[in-house]
């Protein structure tokens, strides 16, 4: 059984801790820590768990240690797991720079052990689903909304959400990127609060990504086109759209949508399918495969090269926000 402990008890973490002890199958939960010794007590009192007085103890007495806390402590906190040779999951973005990152990625080699970054969305049962439709898009815009809320406001929101997005695009895409342009506002913080960034790979697929934490209502959606299909997902509700066109054969039958294309090409014929989805717990689930990751020795469906990946995208959006505002990160 692998002894697995938290670093970090925000928000976030509560909710890692609350799944890991849930795991019992899969994990034996040792504890956690938390530098703020008032949440510490909450919750160890709160939880009946063991609270550790430091990072390096906690460290020493895990096989694997979950990484909750503020991005800025990211790079320390998983240099110190990775130089004792401790697996290790830690949220996204997975560093605060490509460049931590990429030591993170020589150490983990050196430990011979599992990373696994926390792009929970490749974990949504709406994007699972959509995968296997999804061959080889062209076109994809992506709309990630948010009310306001000041956690995550010390990051431009291209790191605080549009990352969620750009991960998923990356995993789909294949190919290299060509030209990155963006454009942002920073309207109640210090960072942009609104983006748009429109991504160009070298095979001409076209990305065009919105997000925002200043908006009236939530919303997390993902369209995909590509020749003869359209694939929506909802990543809110849960929801798969799939929306595909084949050639018409003989008589087609008066309810289907028709499209006729004249110049003796064939007429088209839309198929709207809405495969039922099973719910889950995506957070649950991406411990399941950091999990099976060790056990079985497998790559990290999320790998540490994923989340540098994601974080250089984002990074340089952000470096095209920052060439056209005032803003410093």
């Amino acid at each position: 059984m692998l002894k697995v402990g938290v670093l970090g008890a925000g928000h976030l973490g509560k909710i890692h801790i609350r799944l890991l002890i849930e795991l019992s199958d899969k994990f034996e939960f040792v504890g956690f820590y938390d530098p703020d010794e008032l949440i510490a007590n909450e919750i160890s009192e709160e939880l009946g768990i063991n609270k550790f007085e430091s990072e390096d103890e906690l460290i020493d007495a895990v096989d694997c240690v979950d990484i909750v806390t503020p991005t800025l402590s990211h790079f320390d906190c998983a240099s110190k797991a990775l130089r004792k040779s401790k697996h290790v999951f830690i949220e996204k973005p997975v560093t605060q720079t490509a460049d931590e990152a990429k030591t993170l990625i020589n150490l983990a080699h050196e430990a011979g052990v599992k990373v696994q970054v926390g792009h929970v969305e490749r974990f949504n049962p709406a994007f699972q689903a959509a995968v296997s439709y999804i061959k080889t898009p062209m076109f994809i815009e992506t709309h990630r909304l948010a009310q306001f809320n000041p956690r995550g406001t010390d990051v431009p929101v291209v790191l605080d959400l549009m990352i969620h997005d750009i991960d998923a695009i990356l995993s789909v895409v294949d190919s290299g990127i060509k030209r990155i342009s963006a454009s942002g506002v920073a309207v109640v913080s210090e960072t942009p609060d609104i983006a748009n960034a429109r991504i160009e790979f070298d095979n001409g697929c076209v990305a065009n990504l919105t997000a925002s934490r200043i908006s009236m209502k939530n919303m997390r959606k993902s369209r995909f086109f590509q020749k003869d299909a359209y694939i929506s997902v909802d990543f809110l509700s849960k929801e798969l759209e799939v929306v595909r066109m084949e050639d018409v054969n003989g008589e087609s039958n008066p309810f289907d949508i028709v499209f006729d294309l004249g110049d003796g090409k064939p007429s088209k014929k839309v198929l709207l399918d809405k495969p039922e989805i099973e719910d889950s717990n995506a957070i649950k689930q991406e411990l399941i495969s950091f999990n099976l990751a060790i056990v079985k020795d497998l790559t990290p469906i999320v790998s540490l090269e994923d989340g540098y990946n994601a974080l250089e995208v984002a990074q340089k959006i952000v470096d095209k926000l920052k060439a056209t505002s005032s803003f410093e990160v």
